[in-house]
């Protein structure tokens, strides 16, 4: 689904990412985990199309296609969804009115009909059920006045409504406590099928307790220097970074 291949970056002229080789097949769940300012959010961005990066070379293929000279509308459209570390307020644009025309310009983008009023409350309804989140947030302004935990599981809501075909979680356990996290997990476990993928970014165990990966990689200092099983992510827990940092110098 996803092929990153030597993805080379940089910001300002610094390079950021310095060769990633990342593939995520349909039904997977990769974790990527390292320390801060290693270049996981950098790799979130530059898959969704952030124009502040520039790939220098390497390429990044999305179901067989690449899509570096892709919009990040056009990405959204086509399938790849990015969970915000902090989402945004959009004080004046109510959830409903927001995700409706959301869903309807990926319908009309893949040439079908887009839902009116009726249908869209029915999906709704449907995905709030599905995703446990409590009716009266999404009948407010987007995130406006939400907490951080409400934030995170309005945009597992808004993952269930657009149903991505790859979907990457950047640092969506930021700020949570057990509960909550607990809370969002089980929101995206319910979301996982065979035919999507799920890229999670975080620095904690404890995520991958609720969301259980099939791969866990080690970014650092832009390259990924470690991959390995769900083991690599309780071993990390142990040990920290320095043994990682120590062989990659």
């Amino acid at each position: 689904m996803l092929k990153i291949t030597d993805l080379h970056v940089e910001v300002e002229g610094k390079e950021i990412l310095k060769g990633i080789n990342l593939e995520v097949k349909a039904g997977e769940i990769h974790a990527i985990m390292g320390p801060n300012g290693s270049g996981k959010s950098t790799l979130a961005s530059v898959v969704t199309g952030r124009d502040r990066f520039k790939v220098t070379s390497g390429d990044i293929l999305f179901e067989g296609k690449s899509i570096l000279d892709m919009s990040p509308e056009n990405r959204a459209n086509s399938g790849i969804f990015l969970s915000f570390q902090y989402p945004v307020e959009i004080p004046g644009v109510s959830m409903p009115a927001f995700m409706k025309a959301a869903l309807n310009a990926r319908r009309r983008f893949h040439g079908l009909e887009p839902l009116n009023a009726a249908e869209f409350l029915k999906l709704m309804r449907a995905k709030a059920e599905l995703t446990g989140i409590d009716a009266s947030l999404i009948n407010r302004p987007v995130n406006e006045g939400f907490s951080g935990g409400e934030k995170k599981r309005n945009e597992v809501f808004q993952m269930a409504i657009l149903d991505p075909k790859l979907a990457i979680l950047d640092e969506t356990d930021s700020g949570l406590d057990i509960d909550a996290l607990r809370i969002v997990a089980q929101g995206v476990n319910k979301l996982r099928t065979d035919r999507n993928a799920l890229i999670v970014i975080t620095h904690y165990q404890r995520l991958l307790e609720h969301i259980i990966p099939d791969a866990v990689h080690v970014l650092y200092n832009g390259r990924i220097v470690k991959s390995a099983g769900r083991e690599l992510a309780a071993e990390l827990e142990l040990t920290g970074y320095d043994e990682i940092k120590a062989g990659a110098i």
